[in-house]
């Protein structure tokens, strides 16, 4: 019993030495820490120098950061602040656009396209035609003609022959061959005929869209002429129907005789037809008097019958029968360059004058 009731008695505290190896190494780190601190000591405000009133700060250092510009409020910013995203283009896409914009509104200037017709021949429709067309040309218009009459008349009155013309007005209506091709230039440019153009009508008649023909052939150099002067067959055949599509006006010369102002009947028939099918946009420009002898009275009431009969559409202007005009087709020249100073020149100059005066480019 006196064994079991026997208390352990309580362990004294070990009491750690000073020479213990881990006593040592404690030491150390508690020294170790404060030399650390002591290293870094803590800067307080009051020690920073402050400069001088009178002396300037020193300039920051190149390479420091420059502080970034607080974004400006955009004028066009509105409700809840935020810009449009048309703020973020950048100014040259901006002109661009509007340059773009400003091109695609301007409307492309296309030739003024007039035909000459009558269906009698002896007239005087190659003439007018050369020589009102050489008339713009000294005004400073750039100008086209069409010789699509199969004698070649115009072709000739240039100096150019037809018989040896090798690709003409044939190959464009019938084979689609481009229209600069055979365009030649003398004192305007002409689209030369050749005694193929005979067969055109012929070989036309079985395609399709033969009546627009000459219309898309002239596409190609619509912008390049301001006006294009379209001389026609003795006929209303294919081939004027054809010039009469692709045309904004018709200049009819008339023969100061009763029996040319007949055709004109046939003719306002002709161009109401194509009006209604064709080409709604075409009228007639004028009528002119030409071959006009004032010496006979039978001339003079035929200038009065037409003025009776078509009012205002009878040109002021008068063509009257010259010798000139016989000899300028033969040196390949227009009466205004084979004479110039001649009354014949001054009568399409006159003409000229008039036809700009009603509109025209």
């Amino acid at each position: 019993m006196g064994f079991l009731s026997r208390k352990k008695p309580k362990s004294a505290p070990v009491e750690i030495q000073e020479e213990h190896p881990i006593v040592d190494e404690l030491h150390e780190m508690e020294q170790a820490v404060p030399e650390r601190v002591a290293e870094q000591p803590r800067t307080e405000i009051e020690d920073i120098p402050q400069p001088a009133v009178d002396e300037e700060p020193e300039e920051a250092p190149l390479n420091a950061a420059e502080p970034e510009p607080e974004p400006e409020e955009s004028p066009e910013a509105e409700g809840d602040g935020r810009m449009k995203a048309i703020d973020l283009i950048a100014p040259t896409r901006l002109d661009f656009l509007a340059e773009k914009e400003t091109a695609e509104r301007e409307p492309v200037k296309t030739a003024e396209v007039i035909a000459f017709a009558n269906q009698k021949g002896g007239v005087a429709k190659t003439t007018t035609t050369l020589n009102l067309a050489v008339a713009f040309a000294e005004s400073g218009y750039r100008v086209l003609c069409i010789d699509l009459d199969p004698q070649g008349n115009l072709t000739m009155s240039q100096g150019i022959d037809p018989d040896k013309v090798e690709r003409s007005l044939y190959d464009v209506l019938v084979n689609d061959m481009p229209i600069s091709e055979i365009i030649v230039k003398r004192e305007i440019d002409i689209a030369v005929a050749s005694i193929d153009l005979a067969g055109a009508e012929i070989a036309m008649s079985t395609k399709i869209g033969r009546e627009r023909s000459l219309e898309k052939a002239l596409k190609e150099v619509a912008g390049d002429y301001d006006f294009v002067c379209i001389d026609t067959p003795p006929s209303l055949g294919l081939l004027t129907i054809n010039a009469l599509t692709a045309a904004n006006k018709v200049i009819v010369p008339v023969q100061c005789e009763y029996l040319s102002m007949r055709g004109l009947v046939q003719l306002q028939n002709t161009l109401r037809m194509i009006q209604e099918n064709l080409n709604p946009d075409v009228k007639i420009e004028g009528i002119l008097p030409t071959m006009l002898d004032s010496r006979t009275i039978h001339a003079k009431e035929a200038v009065e019958i037409l003025e009776e009969n078509f009012g205002d559409l009878v040109f002021q202007s008068r063509i009257k029968k010259a010798i000139k005009f016989a000899e300028a087709p033969v040196k390949g020249a227009s009466v205004l360059k084979y004479d110039s100073a001649s009354s014949a020149a001054n009568y399409y100059r006159d003409l000229a004058k008039e036809v700009l005066s009603h509109g025209s480019p």
